[in-house]
């Protein structure tokens, strides 16, 4: 047996040139994880985060970039849980997903839809986990509310959010900084694409609204949209950041939230427990795995790049140029 992989690591924080092909043990299973021998791994903003020394691995993880991978079931204790050695499947890992071996939690993987290649399967467990636990579970996006995604039209939370919330039967409004990526947002399935560049979102989402708001927000941006945000959110409206691009930072009058019942919440996915990401999986395969099938949901593959281009693929997704995901080929 063959006990070492290639893979890319971070040699130090910095630009996209610290991340270099090695050579690496190949992980040692914890008890309930799983080995998969690595078909192609998703790029995500996370991990350009990690690589420049702003996103702490969590204790126990692998330092190895790489949040989500799709490949072939190897090793691993299965009982009970539907899946053979020999399936193949797509994951959420804890890191370690830009190599040959990557090892994972067994509750966070699930089948690669039917239909769908490694590559379009890679592209789905990071966003997908990421978009129903803030868009479904913390902003309880329910029957006829309406969502405002923030920044829909780059990279793969953007493009989930609009496919998912409108698969679901929700009216879906997009932010984008060109008219390409406006008309993007719209071919994905929002119902009109903000040039957040040439336009004021506020004023457009409330003619939209008729005046009322939206329900939910997805923020990825967070800094002086803050503010502006909840002008633009209906009474009773919850507000989800989950990045902080545009600063760390807001001034913010309060007196709308007392008012109006308003909601501000975040959240990361990477630093919680497995029991928590396994009960998003369990929704993941019940409710939104026959969407994809059916094709109503469809992976958006922007480009591919080869394990050990992992450098220039990251440059791409620093660079914002993309609409959809960047995902690594492994050999």
């Amino acid at each position: 047996m063959i006990l070492t992989m290639k893979a890319v690591e971070i040699r130090q924080p910095g630009g996209p040139e610290v991340l270099v092909v090695c050579e690496r043990p190949r992980p040692v299973l914890k008890p309930g994880e799983v080995l998969i021998k690595v078909a192609a791994a998703g790029i995500n903003r996370p991990d350009v985060l990690q690589r420049t020394g702003n996103y702490p691995v969590p204790p126990g993880a692998s330092d190895l970039p790489g949040l989500e991978v799709a490949g072939v079931l190897v090793e691993g204790e299965l009982e009970g849980s539907g899946f053979k050695l020999g399936d193949r499947i797509c994951a959420l890992t804890p890191g370690g997903g830009y190599a040959e071996y990557c090892s994972a939690p067994l509750e966070q993987c699930l089948p690669v839809p039917q239909g769908l290649s490694d590559i379009e399967a890679a592209s789905l467990p990071e966003t997908f986990f990421t978009v129903w636990s803030n868009v479904f579970d913390r902003g309880r996006l329910s029957p006829g509310e309406s969502l405002l995604v923030q920044g829909g039209g780059s990279g793969g939370i953007g493009v989930t959010a609009i496919q998912l919330a409108k698969a679901l039967g929700h009216r879906v409004f997009a932010t984008a900084g060109s008219d390409e990526k406006v008309k993007a947002c719209q071919a994905l399935g929002a119902e009109r694409g903000i040039n957040y560049k040439t336009e004021d979102f506020v004023t457009v989402v409330k003619d939209l609204t008729k005046g009322r708001g939206v329900d939910v927000i997805l923020d990825m941006v967070a800094g002086d949209y803050i503010q502006r945000e909840l002008q633009c959110l209906a009474d009773d409206g919850r507000l989800v950041f989950i990045a902080m691009l545009g600063g760390a930072k807001a001034q913010v009058s309060f007196g709308q939230v007392l008012l109006r019942r308003l909601t501000i919440t975040g959240s990361t996915l990477r630093p919680r427990p497995v029991a928590f990401k396994a009960a998003i999986a369990k929704n993941l395969i019940e409710k939104v795995w026959p969407l994809i099938e059916l094709g109503a949901i469809k992976p958006a593959i922007f480009k591919t790049f080869p394990l050990a281009e992992a450098s220039a693929a990251h440059a791409l997704m620093e660079s914002s140029a993309h609409v959809g995901k960047i995902v690594l080929v492994v050999d």
